[in-house]
């Protein structure tokens, strides 16, 4: 069976990334794990552009009036809780507002 051809991407890297890429065994390897994963961390909202459109603000916005932000004392993972699930929480959760 023919192997599926691979396509070449080229990035520019600083002197110090270049210096930590080159101790690694299997350069490759080791930069499309890197890129998988964070593929795998993308925001589900911005699609990791880091802002908003208009209208995902304005959807945003009508989201967070009913969803807080929890940070876990424990493990301090930051999640979203909607205000109608909430009843008095383990003290191991402290509780902000959304934007």
């Amino acid at each position: 069976m023919p192997r599926k051809k691979q396509e070449i991407i080229t990035f520019k890297v600083d002197a110090s990334l270049m210096k930590a890429l080159e101790a690694m065994p299997n350069r490759s390897e080791f930069i499309r794990a890197a890129i998988l994963s964070a593929m795998n961390n993308v925001c589900p909202l911005c699609s990791g552009t880091g802002y908003l459109t208009p209208d995902q603000r304005r959807h945003w916005d009508e989201f967070s009036a009913h969803h807080v932000l929890e940070k876990c004392d424990e493990c301090e993972a930051v999640h979203l809780v909607c205000e109608s699930e909430r009843a008095p929480r383990p003290k191991r959760y402290t509780s902000r507002k959304i934007l």
